[in-house]
């Protein structure tokens, strides 16, 4: 566990955030401070076939170590940051043998981390927990990942005893702007299927995620003098206000779990003459993501036939349900699982509220169920992983490559 620690603060030092404005791959070039320290490091662990392309997409490979020929299987992590919440001079703090109730982050700005209102942190007494010092995101997501993925090949090269076949790790950029699958080079890769190591708590196992599409909304208004205008103003911020509530109220992220899809409106600006709206779309259920965009069509209509034809849409698909690739080779999510049962983990086999690079790579003809990397509140300051649930994670992906050898015929 001290080389994973060790790993783990040595890639959070390093920031990656990555910037959805950008037009270039990887979106930030401050990716590549992390790529290149990756490549030096699996050169010096013994990866073979260790390559980075001009758009910052690291790949190498663990040879087989037995004459049977298995499939060759994948795991893959992603370098990057969201851009919602600072990445730079992260500092984090270590709790060792946790002893349950609040842990204050920052004693200045009066941060504290909290079971009260994140009730699982007490399922972790006893544990090493690594946490934000309160003004920064840690970066567990998804350098957890990336810090598992290599720990486990090294781990693998130390012990030719435990027989697997080959194995390909890849690392991406710009996965938090969703643009993490968009030039991997699924041939290049060469493996049948691969596994993302980008999920949350200790367990979780996913296969499946939302249907996806972002929407954009112009409305053009006319702009009369107030005292003057009946019958001719057109107030573009009341038109977006009738829009917003014609949407189902209780469909939205704040009110939905499980498979609820909703619709999610983030931003909106604007004035009398011209008010945009930006919203996401998103369902597991194919029929019903198809019948949300009709919907939000059919109000488009509505209102433009009321007010004039003042309002333009613009709907765009991002991403899709992965399950329809991986349900067909269940038994990449069942290897998975047996190796977490293996290992006494309960498996968490639940639906992603969110999107994941397995699932356009799924789509890629790379199916890629998603497995835990053990953190928690990715995104902001009140993110934390238990270096135990880290530990937990190697051994999986351990355990995956020796199952995948032994069950596969």
């Amino acid at each position: 566990m001290e080389q994973l620690l060790s790993r783990f603060l040595e890639y959070v030092s390093v920031d990656t955030q990555s910037d959805p404005s950008s037009t270039t791959t990887p979106s930030t070039k401050k990716q590549l401070n992390l790529a290149k320290k990756l490549v030096t490091e699996l050169h010096k662990i013994g990866m073979e076939e260790v390559s980075i392309d001009a758009n910052g997409y690291i790949m190498a490979t663990l040879p087989s170590n037995i004459q049977k020929e298995v499939p060759t299987i994948g795991f893959i992590a992603h370098m990057d940051t969201t851009p919602d919440f600072t990445g730079k001079n992260v500092s984090p703090q270590i709790i060792e043998n946790y002893a349950g109730g609040d842990i204050v982050l920052n004693v200045k700005e009066n941060v504290v981390l909290s079971p009260s209102y994140f009730p699982e942190l007490e399922q972790y007494q006893g544990q090493t927990l690594i946490t934000t010092d309160g003004t920064t995101l840690l970066g567990a997501d998804d350098k957890a990942g990336v810090a598992e993925i290599i720990t486990a090949m090294e781990h693998l090269r130390e012990h030719p005893e435990i027989k697997h076949g080959k194995i390909r790790i890849a690392f991406t950029p710009d996965e938090e702007i969703g643009k993490g699958a968009h030039k991997f080079d699924v041939e290049k890769f060469g493996a049948q299927w691969a596994y993302t190591i980008d999920g949350s708590q200790i367990g979780e196992l996913e296969f499946e995620n939302f249907n996806a599409a972002g929407a954009t909304v112009t409305i053009t208004g006319k702009s009369v003098h107030p005292g003057y205008a009946k019958n001719k103003m057109i107030n573009a911020i009341l038109v977006a206000n009738e829009l917003i509530t014609l949407l189902p109220a209780h469909e939205v992220p704040e009110r939905t779990e499980g498979r609820e899809g909703f619709f999610h409106i983030y931003k909106m600006e604007g004035e009398i003459e011209k008010v945009t709206l930006e919203l996401i779309i998103r369902d597991h259920d194919a029929e019903h993501f198809e019948a949300r965009k009709s919907l939000l069509e059919e109000i488009v209509e509505k209102l433009s036939h009321k007010f004039g034809d003042c309002i333009n849409l613009s709907i765009k698909d991002q991403y899709f349900n992965m399950r329809e690739k991986v349900e067909p080779v269940f038994h990449i999510v069942e290897i998975a699982e047996d190796a977490m049962k293996s290992l006494n983990i309960t498996p968490i086999l639940k639906p992603i509220r969110g999107g994941t690079d397995g699932s356009q790579l799924s789509f890629m003809g790379l199916p890629c169920p998603n497995i835990f990397a053990g953190g928690h509140n990715f995104h902001g300051k009140y993110e934390y992983i238990p270096l135990q649930s880290m530990q937990k994670a190697v051994e999986v992906i351990v355990k995956i490559c020796e199952l995948t050898a032994i069950q596969i015929k």
